[in-house]
């Protein structure tokens, strides 16, 4: 047995004769942000004139600096030059999400219930629409969560891999749309999370001409507002759950793992009805 085997059934008295107990031990190595996850806030980060000074430089939330406070073993701003440890996000690191854990009322937003399975971007009226329909209200402080089936796609896919599966075939939020961008920020709510990859429909690279961000409302939720996004949850169960019985709200929980200067984690969130 090598040293990085995971441990399965194994009689403790082969190190103790005489002992009867059987231990399972297990290891993992997976991606931070492949599954259901938080993104701390040094996922995104801007290049701009931070100081006013007209040098483009990169930084994150608060102004803290890519190179300096968020750190890397290569500096690829700057032809990949090698860089000294430690490494990580000396700010910013998905531990102090962790700390005091995330909870709150979350707040069910069923975009497949109006759309579908389908590559929708939903901007500031569309989803007005939706809410009104609904009779879904989101106050300061609440979690919304926007259920778009892309979840049970997945797993369907997983189940049956000779399933035909489009992982853009889903809707999200129109993150380019500046009326939907002030109605995020303005409404005070403390988090978005959605069952798809980026909460927010992600454009074509190959399309894009213009400069600037390519996902705005990372932009304006991880860089500007201190928002915290959640990627990949399970939704669809529970959005069914609360459309039968006439409800979008229920309590939240969903803790990251507390990595020190991680730019995300998986997590295994709750909603309690």
């Amino acid at each position: 047995m090598r040293r990085d085997d995971p441990v399965f059934n194994y009689p403790m008295d082969k190190v103790n004769p005489g002992q009867t107990d059987i231990v399972c031990d297990d290891r993992v190595s997976m991606s931070l942000q492949f599954s259901t996850q938080w993104d701390a806030f040094c996922h995104m980060g801007c290049q701009h004139d931070a100081f006013g000074d007209g040098k483009m430089r990169a930084t994150y939330y608060n102004g803290f600096r890519a190179c300096e406070e968020v750190r890397g073993p290569f500096d690829y701003l700057n032809d990949r030059a090698p860089m000294d440890g430690p490494y990580g996000a000396h700010a910013l690191g998905i531990e102090r999400i962790a700390e005091t854990a995330l909870q709150a009322r979350g707040v069910m937003i069923d975009l497949h219930a109006h759309v579908g399975l389908s590559r929708i971007a939903v901007g500031y009226d569309a989803l007005m629409r939706i809410l009104e329909a609904d009779k879904v209200v989101a106050e300061p402080g609440d979690i919304l969560c926007f259920r778009t089936g892309f979840d049970r796609a997945l797993l369907g896919q997983a189940a049956d891999p000779s399933r035909a599966f489009d992982q853009h075939n889903c809707a999200g939020l129109d993150g380019g749309d500046p009326l939907l961008q002030r109605w995020i920020a303005d409404s005070g709510v403390a988090a978005l999370v959605s069952d798809n990859e980026a909460v927010e429909l992600l454009p074509d690279m190959a399309a894009m001409t213009n400069h600037g961000t390519r996902i705005p409302l990372h932009n304006l939720c991880l860089f500007k507002l201190g928002m915290p996004l959640g990627e990949m949850f399970l939704l669809s169960e529970l959005a069914d759950w609360l459309r039968a019985n006439s409800r979008s709200r229920f309590l939240f929980t969903a803790p990251p793992l507390r990595l020190p200067g991680a730019a995300g984690s998986p997590v295994t969130g709750v909603g309690t009805v």
